[in-house]
C-alpha cells in the first residue's frame, strides 16, 4: 500500500516548497495539485472567459473540461504543466492566475476531474502532494496530514519575493496582500470542499521562519509518525 503525505494550508504558507523538499528526501512522487488548478485556470483565460463571471456553477468554464488535456512531465527534477501541448508552467503564478484558480477550485466539475487525476496518481506510489483540500477531501485517509499557516502579510512578502526572482517587475506588494486575503476568503468559504484543517492533521504556523527551521520540523514529524 502506497504512502501517502498531504500538506494543506492557504496560499503562500510555504506548502509546496516544503512538499517538493520533502518529497525529494524520501525519494516519493510530489505533485503540486495547486499547479493544476492554475493550469485550468490559465486555460479559461487564455479562452477568453473573464475571471469576473465565474461561479460555482459556471456554465463556460464547465464547457472547458472535455476539450481540457493536462499532462505532468518533471523535467530536471521541475514538474511542467503541459496543457493540451502548451507548456503552462512559467505562466501560471501570477497573481490573474492565482485568483482564477481560487475560484475554479469551487467548480465541483472542475474538482471532480483533477481530483480523479489525483487519487489514481496517489493509490499506485507514494507520493506527497499540497493543496487546500487534500487531507480533508482528496485524501482523506491520508498517512500523515500537515496543515501549513502563517500570517497573510508574512505569506504575501514570500509570494512578492518569489514573483520578483522570477521576473515580475509589475505586481506590487500591496496587489499581492490584496489577492492573497482575497483568495484565503474564497477557499475558506466554497461549499465544495473548502479549505479546512482537519481534527486528524498536524498543525504547524511557519510565519517567521526560514525555509531550513520549518523542514526541520517537518521531517521530525514524518520521522515520528512514519
Amino acid at each position: 500500500m502506497s504512502v501517502q503525505i498531504a500538506i494543506d494550508g492557504p496560499s503562500g504558507a510555504g506548502k509546496s516548497t516544503m512538499a517538493k523538499m520533502l518529497s525529494k528526501e524520501l525519494g516519493f512522487l510530489y505533485l503540486d495539485t495547486g499547479a493544476m488548478y492554475r493550469s485550468f485556470a490559465l486555460y479559461a483565460i487564455k479562452k477568453g472567459v473573464k475571471i469576473e463571471g465565474w461561479s460555482e456553477d459556471a456554465p463556460e468554464l464547465i464547457g472547458l473540461l472535455d476539450s481540457f488535456s493536462l499532462d505532468i512531465q518533471y523535467i530536471d527534477d521541475v514538474q511542467h504543466m503541459i496543457v493540451n501541448g502548451e507548456d503552462y508552467t512559467g505562466e501560471i503564478r501570477t497573481p490573474e492566475v492565482s485568483l482564477g484558480a481560487s475560484k475554479v477550485s469551487a467548480v465541483p466539475a472542475v474538482r471532480l476531474k483533477l481530483v480523479e487525476i489525483q487519487r489514481e496518481i496517489a493509490s499506485r506510489q507514494n507520493v506527497v502532494m499540497d493543496g487546500r483540500d487534500i487531507g480533508s477531501y482528496v485524501l482523506p485517509n491520508a498517512t500523515l496530514k500537515i496543515f501549513l499557516c502563517a500570517s497573510v502579510e508574512d505569506r504575501a512578502r514570500r509570494r512578492y519575493e518569489e514573483l520578483k526572482l522570477k521576473g515580475d517587475k509589475d505586481s506590487t506588494y500591496e496587489e499581492v496582500l490584496a489577492d492573497m486575503k482575497l483568495r484565503d476568503e474564497n477557499d475558506s468559504k466554497r461549499s465544495f470542499a473548502p479549505l479546512v484543517c482537519t481534527e486528524d492533521a498536524v498543525r504547524l504556523d511557519t510565519t517567521g521562519n526560514e525555509i531550513e527551521e520549518t523542514i526541520a520540523i517537518i521531517k521530525n514529524i514524518v520521522a515520528e509518525r512514519i
